[in-house]
């Protein structure tokens, strides 16, 4: 059907003819709330900032601690690997691995433990602990006995031999650390400690139980 464009124009676009076909003209605006010269300006924002939401500068401080606290770990992990080569002598790298020197290093420093309480100390599988253990005892640095608490899981403790490898050990890395000439004091140091022990806290208070 041939649609006369006339009529609908005068209908709805012109200015005469009976007021019911000739409604007011329409305001562009309310389609086009948007002038061609504000296409290159920014939208407003859809959403807003909601009542009780981080404002800008308190997401940006979150960031800058996070990234400083990246840092700080970064710099520890490297302290330490750096320390272990200085203070570890060759034969006692090739002759036990860093999983285990860790290992005998902790129950020194600790009570006499279990094969699940050092697992869940060190967030790996009881299984793990149990092969390390089993060949540190084999090679007479570590010794199993009686658990009161639990028959079947046997407390752990170093023997004579474990006690003066971690003798050694500790002795070259404090004689490593007081040789090195820093300008940090005692205080300095001590906050870095408590620094680390309350990002610790957190992690363990998060971790699944």
């Amino acid at each position: 059907m041939a649609v006369n464009m006339t009529i609908l124009y005068d209908n709805y676009g012109a200015s005469s003819g009976p007021p019911h076909l000739n409604p007011a003209p329409m305001n562009p605006s309310t389609y086009f709330p948007l002038a061609l010269g504000d296409l290159d300006r920014p939208l407003p924002s859809a959403r807003p900032d909601r009542p009780g939401r981080p404002s800008d500068p308190a997401r940006q401080g979150a960031a800058a601690t996070a990234e400083a606290l990246a840092e700080l770990l970064d710099e520890a992990a490297l302290l330490i690997r750096r320390l272990r080569e200085r203070a570890e002598a060759k034969e006692v790298r090739d002759r036990l691995s860093r999983g285990r020197r860790d290992l005998l290093c902790e129950l020194a420093r600790s009570r006499p433990r279990t094969v699940p309480q050092l697992a869940r100390a060190r967030a790996v599988s009881r299984q793990h602990i149990q092969a390390q253990v089993n060949a540190l005892a084999e090679a007479g640095y570590l010794e199993f006995f009686r658990n009161p608490a639990h028959r079947r899981s046997p407390l752990i403790r170093l023997t004579d031999m474990g006690r003066r490898l971690v003798g050694t050990l500790e002795r070259r890395g404090a004689g490593v650390l007081s040789g090195l000439a820093v300008e940090v004091c005692a205080e300095e140091f001590r906050q870095a400690v408590g620094t680390l022990q309350a990002v610790r806290a957190a992690l363990e208070g998060d971790a699944p139980q």
